[in-house]
């Protein structure tokens, strides 16, 4: 199996696995303060893992420039921010499977915004795929509407796939750098931001062992996901990294169905039919054509393969991968391939 995937399946497993979990803190935390917590869990698990890996080996990733910040502010902003505080609120709202699968539009949100915005490529098998994810949305949110007035639970859970689906573009710009540093930055940035606005509305922290909770959730369910979404937007591009993390849901609607013995309705197996449906038609696809390779100058980690035949102009001890700056020379060639940081071409 492709690596982009496995990092995509990976990350797409985190983040399921902490929705029922966040669902369980939702009641003794209040949705600001859950939100700041858990990405501060994440940024400061991510925070030792930097440390542990600067004591354990002399390798040095491919850092942040000064280019990346404004994508990276953006990213934080919208997917670190506004993101977790909707989903808390709408976690409020909502049972934790129906929200769980709702997260599903993510997915659905990342890839249009990817196609008809930031011009990624797309065929029909994807787009069809796509729309079977948006049907079963539709199901879910018409479940759980009330019988007058607006469902505000599934609405507040689609607002955050919608900024996480502007973040995981933005975050596409800044893929080819260190994931664990990207991760760790928005952990950090965005746990400061919400803890600091909850306590502007009078939020006061939990217990420690709620507040140890949230806080291992969030290192899990957000900051190493995170770091596997990097990775996978590396490799696959955003689009169909978003419709590998579409396996999320169905591992958090399966933990709550097991955890807090939740009983879905029939539309939520009919809803969990059509996404099973959509995703299998997203892991089936296969792209391949004839393409050319415009001269590229970056950096990233990398092994010497068909794509990274270059010279170096310092001594390298032979270790694979590495990081550094290297050149891109002009290349036609055919083969299967995703739109990753080295297929961004024109079709």
């Amino acid at each position: 199996m492709h690596k982009g995937v496995v990092y995509a399946l990976l990350a797409a497993a985190l983040f399921g696995a902490s929705t029922p979990f966040a669902k369980t803190l939702v009641g003794q935390v209040a949705p600001v303060g859950l939100a700041g917590m858990l990405y501060l869990g994440s940024g400061l698990g991510l925070l030792a893992c930097i440390a542990v890996r600067a004591l354990s080996t002399d390798a040095k990733p491919t850092g942040l420039t000064r280019s990346d910040l404004p994508w990276l502010a953006g990213a934080i902003a919208a997917g670190g921010i506004a993101g977790p505080v909707l989903l808390m609120i709408g976690l409020s709202l909502t049972a934790a499977s129906t929200a769980s699968l709702l997260l599903n539009m993510e997915g659905v949100l990342t890839s249009m915004l990817a196609w008809f915005v930031f011009r990624e490529n797309f065929d029909r098998r994807i787009f069809i795929g796509m729309l079977l994810i948006v049907a079963a949305g539709a199901l879910l949110s018409w479940e759980q509407a009330p019988a007058f007035g607006v469902p505000w639970g599934a609405l507040a859970i689609i607002g955050a796939c919608l900024c996480w689906g502007v973040d995981n573009n933005l975050t596409r710009k800044v893929s080819a750098s260190d994931a664990l540093q990207i991760a760790c930055a928005k952990g950090l940035v965005a746990g400061s931001v919400n803890l600091g606005i909850a306590f502007a509305m009078g939020f006061r922290l939990p217990a420690p062992g709620t507040a140890a909770l949230a806080g291992l959730v969030g290192f899990g369910g957000y900051g190493l996901s995170l770091v596997m979404f990097v990775l996978a937007l590396r490799h696959l591009g955003t689009a169909r990294t978003g419709a590998y993390f579409s396996a999320a849901p169905f591992v958090g609607a399966a933990i709550s169905l097991l955890m807090l013995r939740e009983t879905p309705g029939a539309l939520f197996w009919i809803a969990a039919a059509l996404m099973g449906a959509g995703i299998w038609l997203h892991l089936t696809e296969r792209h391949e054509h004839e393409h050319l390779h415009e001269p590229l100058y970056h950096a990233h980690a990398h092994s010497h393969d068909e794509h990274h035949q270059h010279e170096h102009d310092f001594e390298w001890d032979g270790v694979e991968p590495h990081s550094h700056p290297h050149e891109h020379e002009p290349l036609r060639h055919s083969h299967p391939h995703y739109p990753d940081i080295h297929h961004r071409h024109e079709h």
